[in-house]
């Protein structure tokens, strides 16, 4: 296993590598305005290899923010990103302390290395064992239990190698229990935040936080919605000032739009938007599907504005340089992707001026 976690002078030291303003100092840590994300891809073998590949080719040009989940491929992913952590570890080319690993649990997930019916495989690893009970796995094949997140923390942390996850994420939680009351929802995240709480000093996770999908980007009145401020409160209550809920995660993009626009946070009284109120509380935004997974590059193909760039470039400048953004996280695979995507860190974002240019040319 890998011991140690993400530091300050490790993360600062790795910046320092290379000749650019791409890293954002959040909770005293140096972390790569763009991060990537290893979602997509079957659960097989010549998928672990490219996903590996693409892991080791974008850290060591300059990104230290890696994302996953164990549903992602099936445990699948985040094996790949183990592996290539160990190869790029025993080549001496990285340090732990370098990079901010996360991962995110909640979804109920099969094996890809074990080749067994989706629910027998749940009844023998989680059923049988009495990990799960009857009426705990939600309509969604959602599970926030405290004995499934302590089952499905050990596995990560094998899975991904690691003594410790830098960010651990309950994953799309207020959206995988659309049957749930809020009232009770909190009352369980409650006990989900006492046990990250425990597992911060065990050392197991550094920090915590929510991935989500729908529940921040939601009107008051949809069954969705979800107060930053509430949760920020639920923490408070739970850990204290120095409690480890320090990030969320939502999409954001061109088209995906709500966290930069819709004022449907409230702080202390005044409604703000989502990424508002999020730098408000001091807790780090990383932003999914940036590109709506190649959906929005044809689009930006016909736009003047992303003229002097490649598609995927100019929306990923645009995403990273809004302010309360700590990074978008950037799903990539081929080399030819990871090769065009990684163009983005070889130039600074946008300051303030050039990025409220750009939005006034995206307007009009």
């Amino acid at each position: 296993m890998i011991s140690g976690y993400a530091t300050s002078e490790g993360t600062k030291s790795f910046s320092e590598k290379f000749l650019t303003e791409n890293y954002n100092l959040f909770q005293n840590l140096h972390l790569s305005n763009i991060g990537i994300g290893t979602y997509l891809g079957e659960p097989d073998s010549q998928t672990d290899e490219i996903v590996k590949d693409a892991v080791k080719k974008s850290i060591l040009s300059g990104i230290n923010v890696i994302d996953t989940a164990i549903n992602y491929r099936a445990q699948k992913s985040e094996r790949s990103i183990g592996t290539a952590l160990s190869e790029l570890l025993d080549e001496n080319l990285i340090k732990r302390e370098e990079l901010f690993i996360c991962t995110k649990n909640g979804y109920v997930t099969n094996d890809g290395d074990i080749k067994e019916d989706f629910m027998q495989y749940i009844m023998r690893e989680l059923g049988k064992p009495g990990i799960i009970k009857e009426g705990d796995i939600s309509s969604g094949y959602h599970c926030m239990t405290i004995p499934y997140l302590q089952d499905q923390l050990e596995r990560s942390l094998k899975n991904l190698n690691l003594e410790c996850i830098d960010l651990m994420y309950l994953h799309n939680a207020v959206e995988g229990h659309p049957e749930m009351s809020k009232s009770q929802f909190l009352e369980n995240l409650k006990k989900v935040f006492e046990f990250y709480e425990e597992k911060r000093k065990e050392g197991k996770i550094r920090f915590y936080g929510l991935a989500t999908w729908e529940c921040f980007r939601a009107t008051f009145d949809n069954a969705m919605f979800l107060s930053l401020e509430d949760v920020v409160k639920l923490a408070q209550d739970v850990g204290g000032n120095d409690h480890g809920f320090r990030f969320i995660q939502l999409p954001f993009n061109l088209n995906f739009d709500q966290a930069m626009l819709l004022k449907n946070q409230t702080v202390e009284g005044i409604q703000k938007s989502i990424l508002e109120s999020a730098v408000e509380f001091g807790i780090g935004v990383f932003t999914s599907v940036p590109l709506m997974q190649g959906r929005l590059l044809e689009w930006a193909k016909s736009k003047p504005l992303f003229a002097n760039s490649s598609p995927s470039v100019g929306l990923l400048q645009f995403i990273r340089s809004t302010p309360g953004v700590l990074a978008p996280l950037i799903g990539q695979k081929s080399s030819t992707h990871v090769e065009e995507n990684l163009q983005v860190m070889k130039i600074n974002s946008m300051n303030q001026s050039e990025y409220d240019e750009f939005v006034k040319k995206l307007v009009s």
